[in-house]
Formats: structure tokens, sequence, C-alpha cells
């Protein structure tokens, strides 16, 4: 099975809570006794993690100058999910799907914000074409702070065609447009949903937009005309959770 390797004390530190089975070594550099490096080192042990302390310079010659914080994580990678596994992982659901679409995010930091949001939100997997967008990357790992290796990850090659799968077998499509006229909150999200945001600055493919059953706006009361990727998705996604929750009451 493919590894790589994950940096960053909270990215490792989610990890160990959340995600043990994918850990398969952790490198901690000597010399600090800081408590947050103190708490992870304690936390890997309980979790019977393999840990070793080495220098710092060879924790840069594992992953180089990025920002690493002395702690690296090598992990395991299943294998890159598709179009093909979509059916089987909705036949597992036990409640209507909550998707998140990404069109064409190509900043690997906001990839990983948006998965960390799709995870924190309970949504049942992300899907992201294979051109035009970031892949997952370990600064996308490193962002999604344990989000990449939780929540089922799809890379399809034709996304207008995967959008119609999914309305075929009744999931409706929310997109994400600064220009449409319904506000975000308007729509009902207790059944079978799929949100798509669009890249940074562009928006949607136009394409994308055609195929979508609602075209959606979160209302912008400053002079800002929109807001970041990542945090419109978590707008979005979680008055989806807010709705689903109301529902259950």
């Amino acid at each position: 099975m493919k590894t790589e390797l994950i940096y960053g004390i909270h990215a490792v530190e989610n990890l160990l809570e959340k995600n043990t089975k994918t850990i398969q070594m952790i490198w901690l550099q000597k010399g600090r006794h800081d408590n947050r490096f103190q708490k992870l080192l304690m936390l890997a042990k309980a979790k019977v993690v393999k840990v070793q302390q080495v220098e710092k310079h060879e924790i840069e010659g594992l992953v180089g100058e990025v920002t690493h914080q002395g702690v690296i994580a090598e992990i395991r990678i299943a294998a890159e999910k598709t179009e093909t596994d979509i059916p089987n992982l909705l036949q597992e659901l036990s409640s209507p799907p909550l998707i998140l679409i990404i069109d064409g995010v190509q900043d690997p930091h906001n990839l990983g914000a948006c998965l960390r949001s799709a995870e924190a939100a309970g949504a049942h997997m992300v899907i992201i074409p294979k051109d035009r967008s970031a892949s997952v990357t370990p600064v996308v790992r490193k962002v999604a702070c344990g989000a990449a290796e939780a929540i089922s990850v799809i890379r399809v090659t034709n996304l207008a065609r995967t959008i119609r799968q999914l309305q075929e077998i009744g999931v409706w499509i929310v997109g994400a447009a600064g220009e449409a006229e319904q506000l975000f909150y308007e729509v009902n999200y207790q059944g079978s949903i799929a949100i798509i945001v669009g890249a940074e600055g562009e928006g949607m493919r136009e394409l994308t937009k055609k195929h979508c059953d609602y075209l959606v706006k979160i209302p912008m009361q400053g002079i800002v005309s929109s807001l970041n990727v990542s945090v419109a998705t978590g707008v979005l996604l979680f008055e989806a959770v807010r709705q689903r929750q109301l529902a259950k009451k």
C-alpha cells in the first residue's frame, strides 16, 4: 500500500485521535519539551504508535523546509476512489447523502480547508474533478487535519456526467453562485443533497451551473463581494446540518 508523509502538530494530533490505523510511524524532533509536544508523545504511546525522536536536520531531510513543527507521520494511503465507487458508497449509507462537490479549486490550502469543513459537517463524500483541480497532497492533508483520511474523496474524469448520475438516483444539486437570486437558507437540505462550490475567483464552470437544480447565494452585508471558498463551504454545509438536526426533533 502507498504511504505518504504528513507534518504539523495539529494534523498529526488529529490523526492520532481519529484515525490511528493509518499511521505507520511518527518522527519527533529531539530537544522539544513544551506541553503540546509532550501531549502528542503521550497520545502516541497511548495509541501504541511507533515513535522515533530524531534531529531537526533529519526531519527536514524527509519533508524539506516546510512548517513541520518538528512532527512527521508516515501514513498508509488507500487507493484513489473514482466515480465507479460512488454507487457502493451511497448504498452503505443509513441516512440521506450529504455530498460536497468542489469544482476546480486549485489552491491546496483551500482544498484542505474544504475537506476539513466537510468532515466536520458529517458529509459522506467529497467529489473533485481530475482536471483543473488540486489533488490530495501532503499540504492538503496538513491543512485538512486528518479529514483527508477520514472522508471519502472521489476524483472523477467528467464532473457533469457524475452530477447527472447523482440526479438520476435522486440527489438534488445545490450550486453556490454569487449571481443567484435564491438565498442559501431558502433551500431544503434535509433530503439527498450535493452542494457544489467553485474555484477561487471564477466560481463554478458554466457547464456545472447548467446541471444544478438550485443556484444559491450567501448574502453579503459588507463591502466584500464574496467569501473564501472554504468559508462558503462551511456556511453551506452547516446550514444543511442545522436543517437535518431540526428535522430529527
